[in-house]
């Protein structure tokens, strides 16, 4: 920071888990309040900002039970209990800084279990996260309901559709659907941005068409971002729904699509979900920010990782 003027330069690598795209800062040695880490996340998770993303990940240290953490805000400045897609980016960054294959994460609320495995195809960085235990308890849901919501109707919910209502732990109402309505998904994620009664603290939304072979396409309206191309805790989520509800058999790994690509996951009774996806870094930069305004300005891109962008390509589904 220079003076009076608040400005502060941020090194990070721009990254996407299965086209969910992130600015990644290795924040272990930075210093900033919540209320700063949100206005830097606003002026980067801008989508029509110079950076660009769906949220800001931030590489946090380590203690006794965890090798490094994972902070994650949203484009809307609001801090997430997890986020799967950004864990894999984030993991990876810190094998890379620690020279680690595996590692316990610290996240908000709870931990993740990630480690570096078998490539999903040349030249595709993977990594494989277990999380959970997911919950259908509605007060870890921040549902106003008296009992968990299991392939049923919610009440007070502007949708007769069956939802299942899953925490992961952040919040999520699960819809499995033959096709996908987008308008309908917005509107229903939209109205649960207003902060319902039913839903004080929002919920990711997600309308799920199932394909052949038990495999699964999930398109999500993500809380404090809007429709994305892609969820981790989502596609999580709908995993363990699709076990819950017996549409697949607990412990099955299968494919789950989203528009931005793929991931392969397998949930257990118990709530814990595997999920093994791309952490793609595709270039690095620096820019300058304006803690009391906001504003960015100075991007400067200084490294691209034009490989792995060409190699996630060649996988990515049409």
């Amino acid at each position: 920071m220079t003076g009076d003027t608040k400005l502060m330069r941020f090194a990070f690598t721009k990254c996407h888990g299965s086209g969910n795209q992130f600015p990644l800062i290795d924040a272990r040695a930075i210093a900033l309040s919540d209320g700063e880490w949100a206005t830097v996340a606003r002026a980067l998770a801008d989508r029509s900002g110079p950076v660009g993303g769906d949220g800001l990940l931030l590489l946090t240290g380590g203690d006794d039970s965890a090798g490094f953490g994972m902070r994650m805000f949203n484009s809307d400045g609001s801090e997430a209990e997890t986020c799967l897609n950004g864990l894999r980016c984030t993991a990876r960054a810190g094998f890379e800084a620690l020279g680690i294959d595996a590692a316990t994460v610290r996240l908000k609320i709870s931990t993740a279990e990630a480690a570096r495995v078998a490539e999903l195809a040349p030249g595709v960085a993977t990594i494989r996260t277990r999380a959970g235990p997911a919950s259908l308890a509605p007060a870890d849901v921040g549902l106003r309901v008296t009992g968990p919501v299991v392939d049923a109707a919610i009440p007070g919910l502007p949708s007769d559709r069956a939802f299942t209502a899953v925490a992961m732990p952040n919040p999520h109402l699960v819809s499995f659907v033959e096709a996908i309505d987008v308008a309908e998904l917005v509107a229903l994620g939209e109205w649960c941005e207003a902060r319902p009664a039913l839903l004080a603290d929002r919920a990711n939304v997600s309308f799920v068409a199932p394909r052949a072979g038990g495999d699964l396409f999930v398109q999500t309206f993500e809380r404090g971002v809007g429709l994305t191309d892609a969820c981790g805790s989502a596609m999580a989520a709908s995993t363990y729904a699709a076990g819950r509800t017996g549409r697949v058999p607990f412990g099955r790994e299968i494919t789950v699509f989203n528009p931005g690509g793929l991931v392969r996951a397998s949930a257990e009774a118990d709530g814990m979900v595997t999920i093994a996806g791309n952490a793609t870094f595709e270039w690095d930069g620096e820019i300058e920010i304006d803690l009391a305004s906001g504003a960015a300005t100075e991007l400067t891109v200084t490294a691209r990782r034009d490989a792995e962008v060409a190699a996630w390509a060649a996988l990515r589904p049409e």
